[in-house]
């Protein structure tokens, strides 16, 4: 089976940073597009940053200029630094990739890891 696994979150005042790793490990025949996603107390889980296994990158709006995704294909790995924190990046944020498998023809499947939680705060 496929398994993201991330690490990396803690607590950092204002305006500090942390970087984030996700790496995916199983029966993968190819990782795709993979991104980071975080979800905040009380709100909807929004989109942070994309990257595509060309590296083109996405980036919401909040987070453009602080946080920067990349990726390591070889290592079916992703990472998010991010820098300038601020108490609203508070949220779990989790991984997302979309992977070819082996043994699972052409079909792509979307995999989440457990999340891991950042927090801001003076």
């Amino acid at each position: 089976q496929v398994h993201l696994e991330e690490s990396g979150g803690g607590l950092v005042q204002p305006g500090g940073s942390l970087r984030l790793t996700c790496a995916a490990s199983g029966r993968i025949l190819r990782t795709n597009d993979m991104g980071w996603y975080r979800q905040a107390p009380g709100k909807q889980r929004e989109l942070v940053a994309t990257i595509s296994s060309g590296g083109n990158t996405n980036y919401a709006d909040s987070v453009k200029g602080r946080f920067t995704i990349s990726r390591d294909n070889a290592k079916n790995t992703v990472y998010l630094q991010m820098n300038s924190l601020k108490p609203e990046d508070t949220a779990v944020y989790t991984c997302n990739s979309k992977i070819l498998r082996i043994g699972a023809g052409f079909n792509e499947y979307d995999y989440w890891g457990q999340g891991t939680q950042v927090t801001v705060s003076s």
